[in-house]
């Protein structure tokens, strides 16, 4: 016979895990290596908008077409 499917548990996964907190369920862990990581990926997006902002500008075309 088929195997009656089985509902999966609950997932309880949290955002920050501490560091003396044993649980598996985290996505980031507070320590300084995600932090610095954190900051360096935050900077990288804020170069690339601005990128974005300073490329618009410079290549704005004042001629349009007739």
């Amino acid at each position: 016979m088929k195997k009656i499917d089985e509902k999966q548990s609950e997932e309880n996964i949290e955002l920050i895990k501490d560091a003396n907190n044993p649980k598996r369920n985290y996505i980031f862990q507070n320590n300084s290596i995600t932090k610095t990581g954190f900051f360096i990926i935050v900077a990288i997006l804020v170069l690339i908008i601005i990128g974005i902002v300073i490329s618009g500008v410079f290549f704005d075309s004042s001629i349009k077409n007739p």
